[in-house]
């Protein structure tokens, strides 16, 4: 392992080792559940001394993208020099739920350590380590590193959690001396910040997570405020489409993209720019399923805008987007956008007019209407509109109410743990 990469997040669904001299741990043994870990070297009582923070994520076909893409976006808002490595021959690789991830490098160009060697040396040395859904049991458990010390995982991995010899808690997030251990995909903002707040301390991580917008209520069942209700019919599956561009938020985009795709809904992922490939806000790289006039050439139940101030300019400027948006108003069918989108690309193009509407904090100035602003979620008959990226799960879950009612959204929330299971 180079020095400079010194704090280490290994993928959040399964690791992989690409020669044959390594070992090699395959996630359909663990019923596909999502999982991944951090080892990052920070003492439990202060964060780091050393002013620059690297972190290598390893990423590989199967890997959780909620998981994944919000804690490299959270790591980088915290000043973390994040390096994206593919684990596979490739540095493209295709997560969970058709989600397509490419990485900045190969993993065999990071680093050439054993993983469970280098987290052990790490562990030996007093340092801080981490571990989200089923790799504090799968991972932490099965290395024997979690033995008398409390931690949580994934609920269905605690037994396995209890048998490592581990003492098991049901925190969303649980800290003890040197190990923060965490449970799902709607656990790892929380997660997030609190490996930032271990690398730069509590100040820094107030000022990463204020602007995300996170819930106070973090496990209670969402709420969204409802207007003017109104049936959002689809024959047989329910066809989405879900724009990208350059400068998109990725949270947003793959929170969206991940609950509709585990709701059995069919995502179209349109990219607006002369490529599939796209650099969202925090230099995530995203791979769409097409290019927009590829995708306009379909009819659509839902058209819905992530955030993110460089894509929702990239959607306004869109021509062909702004038309398919107008006729889906013009034809009464549901559309929706998020964080900066409602104010760049609705307002501007009268998408919001007779509509009430909700945006990021600092866009709400340019809503003709501010009505609603303060609520987290607003649907006004075919229009929903969300604040940022700690409303993006409720956003996406309010889709699937939308859709298939209350029961199937919830059902949904509780194995992410968004909600308490």
């Amino acid at each position: 392992m180079s020095t400079l990469l010194r704090h280490v997040i290994p993928p959040p669904h399964s690791l992989l080792y690409t020669t044959s001299k390594k070992p090699k741990l395959n996630i359909p043994s663990f019923r596909n559940r999502p999982f991944s870990f951090s080892s990052i070297k920070a003492t439990a009582a202060t964060p780091m001394a050393s002013t620059t923070k690297k972190v290598l994520v390893p990423i590989a076909n199967g890997t959780e993208p909620i998981e994944a893409v919000i804690t490299i976006d959270v790591l980088r808002r915290g000043g973390a020099d994040v390096t994206v490595a593919s684990i596979e021959k490739q540095t493209r690789v295709d997560a969970t739920h058709d989600v397509k991830l490419v990485a900045d490098s190969l993993l065999s160009e990071c680093s050439d350590a054993l993983l469970e060697k280098l987290v052990k040396k790490q562990v030996e040395d007093g340092k801080l380590y981490a571990a989200i859904c089923a790799s504090p049991a799968v991972a932490f458990g099965s290395w024997g590193l979690l033995n008398g010390l409390r931690a949580t995982c994934h609920p269905l991995f605690m037994d396995e959690l209890k048998s490592s010899g581990a003492i098991t808690v049901e925190s969303r997030v649980h800290e003890e001396g040197n190990v923060v251990t965490s449970r799902g995909p709607g656990t790892t903002m929380e997660f997030a910040v609190a490996l930032v707040e271990k690398l730069f301390g509590k100040e820094k991580a107030d000022e990463v997570s204020g602007p995300l917008g996170m819930r106070s209520n973090h496990g209670d069942e969402y709420s969204i405020k409802e207007l003017n209700p109104m049936q959002w019919t689809f024959d047989n599956v329910p066809q989405v489409l879900v724009p990208v561009a350059n400068g998109t938020e990725e949270m947003e985009a793959i929170i969206i993209i991940d609950i509709l795709r585990r709701a059995k809904v069919n995502v179209v992922v349109a990219s607006v720019e002369d490529n599939l490939e796209i650099l969202a806000s925090r230099k995530v790289k995203l791979e769409a399923d097409m290019l927009l006039d590829e995708a306009a050439k379909l009819s659509y139940d839902l058209i819905v805008l992530p955030g993110g101030l460089g894509g929702a300019q990239a959607f306004a400027k869109s021509e062909q987007l702004v038309k398919m948006l107008k006729k889906q108003r013009e034809s009464n069918r549901p559309y929706g956008a998020m964080c900066a989108s409602p104010a760049l690309v609705l307002e501007p193009h009268g998408l919001l007019k007779g509509k009430k509407a909700t945006a990021f904090p600092a866009m709400c100035n340019k809503l003709s209407d501010p009505s609603e602003i303060e609520n987290r979620v607003v649907v006004d008959g075919n229009l929903i509109t969300s604040r940022g990226p700690g409303s993006t799960m409720e956003f996406a879950l309010g889709m699937v109410e939308k859709f298939f009612g209350r029961d199937k959204a919830l059902e949904l929330a509780k194995p992410l743990l968004f909600t308490h299971p």
